[in-house]
């Protein structure tokens, strides 16, 4: 188990299911306190409740400023710091070509995937100026190539790693270290959804065959932000099961 944590404090955004979720539990059992933010303020409370001493539980709307900023004053006013903050709240929609995309929707995954991180960004480097810390962006394996009919989620996706950069160059002087995982297909809730026929073939575009598990995901999450990757700053990491290297 990735150590390293005790005494440190972490914020999961999107942290009450999926890959968030397992980043909770992650950060959580390697000893760090969690803050568990989320759009669904009684599934954040409840499995912040789930595990007890050294986790809490707050509301966010990470497309809003505000909201962001409460989320970075309510992590201080609980366990009076902030070490590490998982920028994981993001959105898709149906599929559909650029000229059928709405304006809408083209806005609504900006605003979440791409703003959503900016919002938090803005709150999180503020808090952690005076002691350092790690920040990490989850972006995708789209935002290193194109998938047809996903031009919003793509945009954000391939923003994220720019910001991600950007961050890493603007908070190495004050040594908060800022990098980007690229998931592939995970078997989350919204994925199990898909039929069995589906979630196969989405497994096979993968070369280990199979779909990844929020878990996995984590585990790259909480090396990224432990010690052990004191020396590793705007970085993407895929966690793609091969997808990237075909």
């Amino acid at each position: 188990m990735t150590t390293g944590f005790e005494g440190k404090v972490a914020v999961v955004t999107g942290g009450a299911s999926g890959i968030g979720e397992a980043c909770v539990r992650a950060f959580h059992g390697a000893g760090a306190k969690v803050l568990i933010a989320d759009l669904n303020a009684d599934a954040a409370a409840g499995l912040a409740s789930e595990l007890g001493e050294g986790a809490a539980s707050v509301g966010v709307d990470v497309a809003d400023a505000d909201s962001c900023q409460r989320m970075v004053n309510a992590a201080l006013e609980a366990f009076g710091r902030l070490d590490v903050a998982i920028n994981n709240a993001g959105i898709s929609t149906e599929l559909a070509p650029i000229a059928q995309t709405s304006t809408s929707d083209w806005r609504k995954v900006i605003g979440i995937n791409l703003d959503g991180v900016f919002h938090c960004l803005k709150a999180q480097i503020p808090a952690m100026e005076n002691t350092g810390g790690s920040i990490v962006n989850i972006a995708s394996i789209m935002g290193a190539v194109g998938r047809t009919g996903a031009a919003a989620y793509v945009s954000s996706k391939h923003a994220v790693v720019g910001l991600t950069k950007t961050a890493a160059l603007e908070c190495a002087e004050a040594n908060i270290r800022v990098n980007a995982i690229g998931p592939g297909y995970i078997e989350t809730p919204l994925l199990q959804q898909a039929t069995l026929e589906a979630k196969d073939q989405i497994a096979a575009l993968h070369p280990l065959g199979r779909l990844g598990r929020a878990e996995e995901v984590a585990s790259a999450v909480l090396y990224l932000a432990s010690p052990a990757a004191s020396f590793i700053t705007g970085a993407y990491y895929p966690v793609d099961g091969g997808y990237l290297a075909q």
